[in-house]
């Protein structure tokens, strides 16, 4: 049984019952397909902000705990990156999961590494990208990107940018974050 075909009776029955829409119709597919896609994609959506508020509640004190409890010298902002690369987010996620950090305590330096390396080495570039490119520019690709991330996050936190956080952005600066999460 498909998990969808609830909503698809339903938007067959707005296509066909209460709009009146004939079958075999260009129309009657092209409304029935808007219907269908409407509401997969908002439950999807609701799914998603709840699983992201509960993930910015928890998940940043957990990292929090990782990167801050002893000195990494510089490792930090790796595996900032790395935890990065393994989010399978869009931006959707990685913005409540970037501020949740903030909000956790991480330094700007290694949450930016975060926020770099998270939609710059990502599934595609880690699936696609062999049988697109071959092997050898996939690597080169992932590590340049990685390099970049870490790069970056650095010298954002030896530029000690936290000054130029607004704290309404980042809200409880004590650790617990106040579990919102922001609806794309």
């Amino acid at each position: 049984m498909d998990i969808f075909q609830p909503i698809q009776a339903f938007a067959d029955t707005v296509t066909y019952n209460w709009l009146n829409i004939a079958k075999d119709t260009y129309l009657a597919s092209a409304v029935n397909f808007f219907v269908y896609d409407v509401v997969k994609i908002g439950i999807l959506l609701v799914v998603i902000n709840y699983i992201m508020a509960i993930t910015r509640y928890y998940f940043p004190m957990k990292v929090r705990d990782i990167l801050t409890k002893r000195r990494w010298y510089g490792l930090d902002y790796l595996l900032a990156a790395l935890l990065g690369v393994v989010t399978p987010f869009c931006s959707c996620s990685s913005i409540p999961l970037f501020i949740g950090f903030l909000s956790a305590g991480i330094p700007i330096g290694v949450t930016m590494a975060f926020l770099i390396s998270s939609p710059l080495v990502n599934e595609s570039s880690l699936y696609l990208f062999p049988a697109i490119f071959g092997l050898k520019i996939t690597v080169l690709y992932n590590l340049v990107g990685v390099g970049i991330s870490v790069l970056g996050g650095m010298l954002l936190g030896k530029l000690k940018m936290d000054k130029y956080i607004q704290q309404e952005v980042v809200g409880d600066t004590s650790g617990g974050g106040d579990g919102s999460a922001f609806i794309c």
